[in-house]
């Protein structure tokens, strides 16, 4: 039986989930796998869609709304209702092309920074949807980088631990009020 979690591509005045932000703990731990796919997860996914919608965004990972569980929701064209949203339960990046680039990347958690992060240019991820069937997805492009940024959010990582040039994002942070002590690097 396949069970679609459609929600209206919609803002809410109230939306379910709060997001937060740089300096939370809550974005540093490392999510637990999703061990049984039902209807709890299904509403998880309704309502991170919502508060994703809500936001502005085009991917929200679980622990960007304090829930520790690999969910991730994507949807690279939000203005577009034909289009649904991508739903990654316990996603693994199975395989990453040796060209990569850098390409500006902001997020829900750090509003206001955008970022160059040089990332590979084309993922294969395996995971499973909504209804707990495995999938394999190539992705390029903008569903790339959003994929490999909402991932690195399973596992603690923002996407300015991933920034190169220290001087230009300790800039940014601090224009928009955040932390530079707030990043972690990553290699």
């Amino acid at each position: 039986m396949t069970v679609q979690v459609l929600v209206e591509k919609k803002k809410l005045e109230k939306p379910p989930f709060e997001i937060h932000y740089l300096g939370d703990r809550a974005l540093r731990n490392s999510a637990k796998r999703v061990a049984r796919i039902d209807d709890e997860i299904r509403q998880l996914v309704r309502e991170m869609l919502q508060t994703m919608y809500s936001a502005d965004g085009i991917g929200l990972a679980a622990p960007q709304v304090a829930v520790n569980k690999q969910v991730i929701v994507i949807d690279c064209e939000p203005d577009n209702a034909a289009t649904p949203p991508l739903v990654l339960i316990n996603p693994i990046i199975t395989k990453s092309s040796t060209q990569i680039s850098p390409f500006q990347e902001g997020c829900l958690s750090i509003p206001g920074v955008y970022m160059d992060v040089t990332r590979p240019e084309e993922i294969e991820v395996s995971f499973k949807d909504e209804n707990g069937r495995p999938r394999t997805l190539k992705a390029t492009e903008l569903l790339c980088r959003a994929i490999q940024h909402e991932i690195d959010h399973l596992q603690g990582v923002l996407f300015v631990d991933r920034v190169e040039n220290k001087l230009a994002l300790n800039e940014e942070l601090t224009k928009h009020k955040f932390s530079p002590k707030a990043v972690k690097s990553v290699k």
